[in-house]
């Protein structure tokens, strides 16, 4: 089993990666992270994210449950709990964790032998269309969104490996195969 982390700007497409990876790699699994803020249309509880209040989700961090954590857009709160490692063991898979910068920087502080892979957008441009195309944040959430990014982006260089999201499946074979290599230890 090995933990991934996946971490990149908001529509970037990290999600995506994601869920081809899962439909095509039955070695893979990805965490369920806890969340304080409201499902989107579509989203369940406990399969999406795990939606708890912000006193559980405080809970959560005092009791030293949660592998990292971050306030997200400086107003949620996000996370993978401790669980997510135990489950993913258990079932000898792949761990996939889709997190933000500061988690990513929590878990590679936590655990050393994490594989640390950012996804980047083809451009800058490129990255907005995305977000705006996706027609779910509203202009002050965009733009806030691509303020961070750029915050993001410019700590690409900590992370094990970049890739560019230029072709969905490409992007998530390279990262299987990034795995996969790690694993055998080349």
């Amino acid at each position: 089993m090995s933990l991934v982390v996946l971490a990149g700007p908001a529509g970037v497409g990290k999600g995506s990666i994601v869920k081809w990876i899962l439909e095509n790699f039955p070695d893979f699994m990805l965490s369920v992270s806890s969340t304080t803020r409201e499902p989107r249309a579509g989203e369940v509880d406990g399969v999406h994210y795990n939606f708890v209040s912000t006193a559980v989700f405080e809970t959560l961090i005092a009791e030293g449950q949660m592998l990292e954590w971050a306030q997200v857009h400086g107003k949620h709160l996000y996370g993978t709990p401790l669980n997510e490692l135990t489950r993913a063991a258990a079932l000898d898979k792949h761990l996939l964790l889709e997190i933000d910068l500061q988690g990513a920087r929590q878990v590679s502080e936590k655990i050393p032998g994490a594989l640390m892979i950012f996804i980047n957008p083809p451009s800058f441009q490129e990255l907005e269309r995305r977000l705006r195309s996706r027609g779910t944040e509203t202009e002050e959430q965009i733009q806030t969104r691509l303020t961070t990014a750029r915050t993001e982006l410019a700590a690409a260089g900590e992370f094990d490996h970049q890739l560019t999201n230029l072709d969905l499946e490409a992007c998530a074979r390279q990262v299987v195969e990034l795995v996969h290599e790690a694993e055998r230890g080349s």
